[in-house]
């Protein structure tokens, strides 16, 4: 019984459902940031011109008030042109980083929209268990794994910005444009460097989350066995398992038109496979019947296989109402069946075996 309630089942696929249902993915945030990370250096280098240009805008500006008195009024214009120019330049570049954080996430774990993560949960208000979750084997992790990725970034990025210093005394005999230039090359260096880091701690993290969820959401055989109980009752579980059985009744009857002695049809609607054993039934027994489609299956199969063909339209109806599959035929149809039989054994048709 113990190890009935030890969670060691993967989740099934309802149980997977649910928890995203309720909100509930594996989502990897290093992974969005990564996403986000690479548009946005994609955008600023397609838009480097643009900004430049507004950069250098702002500078011509500031120096064309280099004359001009300070008071309140230009320091009021001041701000307002330069939040301006901001703002035209980190709008399509913010844009972009929020576009390519929603794909982030949609290429994780696709569309999932609810609204069960945005209901109140007064539990998660504990103080005790809020104190007890800060110190959880999750938690460490987590905190080992920003440490690491800080400490890597912040090395890597220092060596490569040591030997940019190294070089500003000669850049700054640039002119402005070249300046700018020589900014965008190390920009670039340095961003893709950064963006490799973060990107191997990204697979990393997203391996680990999967884990980790997968893990929380192992069921225990006594939980499985529940969830298939409960299942049981759903209409729709109980409807497919019903079209189940009725495709595996169709094949199982369906191999069993080979062994009649004789198929009675209507001869378009209806097909009853009859077969005749004396040394195993008391009466001729039905194997198979059908209506339109299945009708037509069935004279297929028997002609495909030998089995004679007869059109008796009254008896193929009765025996299609009266009679269910695998049962001897009713003392009231013998005459008429007997007659078909006698029929077929004269025309040398019987199968044999």
């Amino acid at each position: 019984m113990a190890d009935d309630m030890e969670k060691t089942e993967e989740p099934t696929a309802k149980k997977l459902s649910d928890a995203r249902e309720e909100g509930n993915v594996a989502k990897s945030q290093d992974i969005v940031g990564v996403v986000a990370l690479f548009a946005a250096i994609l955008g600023l280098l397609m838009m480097f011109n643009f900004i430049a240009e507004h950069m250098l805008n702002l500078a011509r500006y500031y120096l064309s008030l280099m004359t001009q008195p300070l008071d309140r009024e230009l320091m009021f214009d001041m701000a307002v042109v330069t939040m301006k120019e901001f703002v035209i330049m980190a709008l399509p570049i913010s844009l972009v980083v929020a576009i390519a954080g929603v794909a982030g996430t949609l290429m994780q774990i696709g569309f999932n929209f609810t609204t069960k993560p945005l209901v109140p949960n007064f539990s998660k208000l504990d103080p005790i268990k809020g104190f007890g979750n800060l110190f959880t084997l999750h938690k460490m992790m987590e905190s080992v794994k920003i440490t690491l990725k800080s400490m890597s970034a912040m090395g890597i990025g220092f060596v490569f910005f040591w030997y940019y210093i190294q070089e500003l005394p000669t850049v700054a005999l640039f002119s402005l444009g070249d300046q700018m230039e020589w900014l965008r090359d190390k920009a670039i260096v340095l961003a893709s460097v950064m963006l490799i880091i973060i990107f191997i701690f990204a697979l990393a993290d997203l391996f680990l989350t999967r884990k980790q969820y997968f893990d929380k959401l192992k069921m225990s055989k006594q939980e499985i066995k529940d969830e298939m109980k409960n299942m049981e009752g759903d209409p729709h579980v109980k409807a497919k398992i019903r079209q189940i059985q009725f495709q595996a009744a169709r094949k199982r009857m369906m191999a069993s038109v080979p062994t009649a002695d004789v198929v009675i049809t209507n001869p378009t609607h209806y097909a009853v496979a009859i077969v005749y054993d004396e040394t195993k039934h008391n009466a001729p027994v039905v194997v198979a019947k059908g209506v339109d489609n299945i009708a037509i299956q069935i004279k297929k199969v028997a002609r495909e296989n030998g089995v004679h063909i007869v059109q008796n339209p009254p008896l193929a109806r009765s025996l299609y109402k009266e009679v269910d599959i695998d049962r001897p035929i009713p003392e009231m149809l013998f005459a008429a069946v007997a007659e078909v039989l006698a029929y077929v054994y004269k025309m040398g048709k019987k199968r044999k075996g």
